[in-house]
């Protein structure tokens, strides 16, 4: 199957065993003989000698440096960013295999045809847009001077795509050879005005602006930001939305930044594209920007196939700490034991760009390595306006800390920041454990058993998480969707990022598998139920799950239609919910 649900195994083995290793990572790193393998440089982390090997007769990659290794699959996915489906028909491509699709009768299948050319079309006109902005930026000792008095020199806008368009209404006219063209709209490079078609007027919507290409991680054009050169208003503006540009979705400079990403182990969030450009300008050039929208689980998600710290990078003032405690909720669901993120806090006066111009790249290095950690930030955020001197600053701060330790998954971080939490608040971590709803029961010893298991008093030992819980008898709307992502995982990957956001803070626990569901996607891959199933079992709601899955009296399409209707009536249940808990509450 295609997207619509999982690609069966024997066709990826196929893939997998049709394609040479060595010529997809040959692509991408230069490789040379060492005895029965070859050697190159780690595209995963930075390194002089290389450690790095592909054994073609195992058809394997491994690097002894940073523990990287996998298959071609996998080297492609962590090395471009694509997700799974992506990786398997970029290789099904090279091998000249077709990928199974699910049954479409003839009017789906040329929906989806026109769909594909639709998307072509855009990603066609937004290149040639740029080539023709980059070209005008040759030929403006305005536009040029400008730059330079920013700090940047050509080889950097070289780098980046950058351009220039022209204070004129019609300056893309002599890039295509049709300005009427419908594509030119559609991709957000031309702007209508009126109604009738004969007294139409169209303009360019970028003018006299610095251009600034977005990318998706694999390289192509997708949309442009535009900055003005002297005055006016808005000081920057985006493409609209369009089938290819989504913009909780992207990161501008993703794709230019990915490699120094691994090498510096970590990606940085700012908020321009200017900071950005100039942040690469001086050397850091691991910096991706948000496009004028608040950091996204999305974009979290995204930057974690590239690395497992994130530092976000905010202005000092109230509105930086505004946008870091959004994006403070963004990371809370992906966090791990094993990933890091942290928030930076530059002085009120200064953006990255005006602070490396003036204290250089190692100071502002040294500010990243002095980030503040997650942990301190959450217990920050959830402390502003408490007085933790009196009994009712401390319980406010107890009531703004629960909803963003609710959205961690289950480990000892959250374990810790648990305790953080009633430390700061005057409490016995079992009391607010308690009061959390955090389920600590006790073993036969006395103290609390260790999380996943549970105490079994007929046998004085301990039993798995896996017969700890009975099976659900009600049936509700994200039984549902559990069932159909768990035998079809890529669609989890088709839903929208709100609708995601929806079922990973539902207040169940369905919420907990969701937000495993993604990690695990994020790491493996959408894996088959058997996979799933053995991975999944240990969990706290591994039974539950395992229950749905297996129950016959429930659907298990792997239709995307059918999921979101799913999702659709699960928004539906829990809008019908709170306002009745509220009346319980009131009552």
């Amino acid at each position: 199957m295609s997207s619509r649900g999982q690609i069966p195994e024997s066709f990826i083995q196929e893939v997998l065993t049709r394609v040479d290793i060595a010529e997809v990572v040959g692509r991408h790193v230069e490789l040379r003989k060492g005895g029965a393998n070859l050697l190159g440089l780690c595209p995963f982390h930075g390194e002089k000698s290389p450690s790095f090997t592909v054994s073609p007769s195992k058809q394997f990659f491994h690097c002894f440096g940073c523990g990287a290794h996998g298959d071609a699959i996998r080297f492609l996915m962590d090395h471009t960013g694509i997700g799974f489906i992506d990786a398997v028909r970029d290789l099904a491509q090279r091998a000249g295999l077709q990928v199974p699709e699910t049954p479409m009768d003839p009017a789906e299948r040329e929906r989806a045809a026109q769909a594909k050319a639709r998307r072509l079309g855009i990603t066609e006109a937004l290149s040639r847009a740029g080539e023709h902005y980059a070209t005008r930026l040759k030929e403006s000792p305005r536009a040029i001077d400008y730059l330079k008095r920013r700090g940047l020199d050509g080889r950097i806008a070289r780098q980046f795509g950058l351009g220039y368009a022209p204070d004129g209404w019609r300056s893309l006219a002599s890039a295509f050879a049709r300005y009427d063209d419908p594509v030119l709209v559609e991709a957000g490079l031309v702007i209508v005005q009126g109604e009738e078609e004969g007294s139409q007027k169209r303009y360019d919507r970028f003018r006299d602006r610095i251009m600034f290409p977005i990318r998706s991680v694999g390289g192509e054009v997708i949309g442009f930001g535009g900055r003005v050169i002297d005055q006016g208003e808005p000081k920057y503006l985006n493409s609209p939305e369009t089938p290819v540009f989504v913009k909780g979705q992207e990161l501008y400079g993703l794709y230019e930044g990915r490699t120094a990403i691994r090498e510096q182990g970590h990606a940085l969030v700012v908020e321009g594209y200017m900071d950005v450009v100039a942040l690469a300008q001086s050397g850091v050039g691991q910096a991706v920007a948000t496009l004028g929208t608040a950091c996204t689980a999305e974009h979290v998600r995204k930057l974690l196939r590239f690395t497992d710290h994130i530092v976000f990078s905010f202005d000092g003032d109230a509105a930086g700490r505004r946008a870091a405690g959004r994006a403070l909720e963004a990371a809370l669901p992906h966090v791990s034991d094993l990933r890091r993120f942290s928030f930076l806090f530059l002085p009120p006066e200064h953006d990255p760009d005006s602070y490396v111009r003036a204290h250089g790249a190692e100071a502002f290095r040294t500010l990243i390595d002095c980030a503040t950690p997650l942990s301190r930030w959450l217990l920050e955020r959830a402390g502003e306006d408490c007085d933790l001197q009196t009994a009712e600053g401390r319980a406010r701060l107890v009531a703004q800390a629960r909803p963003l330790w609710a959205l961690m998954p289950a480990g000892v971080l959250r374990g810790q920041i648990l305790s953080a939490t009633a430390e700061a608040a005057r409490m016995a971590p079992d009391e607010l454990s308690g009061l959390w709803g955090e389920r600590r029961e006790a073993a036969p010893n006395g103290r609390a058993a260790p999380a996943g298991r549970r105490p079994d008093s007929g046998r004085g030992g301990w039993t798995s998480r896996r017969a700890s819980t009975a099976p659900v008898a009600t049936r509700q709307p994200p039984d549902h969707v559990v069932r159909m992502v768990l035998n079809h995982a890529a669609l989890w990957l088709e839903l929208g990022s709100a609708e995601q956001d929806l079922l990973t803070h539902l207040e169940s626990w369905h919420a907990s598998l969701f937000r495993w569901l993604d990690r695990d996607i994020t790491e493996h891959g959408p894996r088959e139920w058997p996979a799933l199933r053995e991975a999944i079992a240990p969990e706290a709601f591994g039974a539950r799950a395992i229950a749905l899955v297996d129950d016959a009296a429930l659907p298990s399409g792997g239709d995307l239609a059918e999921l979101k209707g799913a999702v659709a009536q699960t928004a539906r249940a829990r809008a019908l919910k709170e306002p009745l808990a509220l009346l319980g509450r009131l009552a």
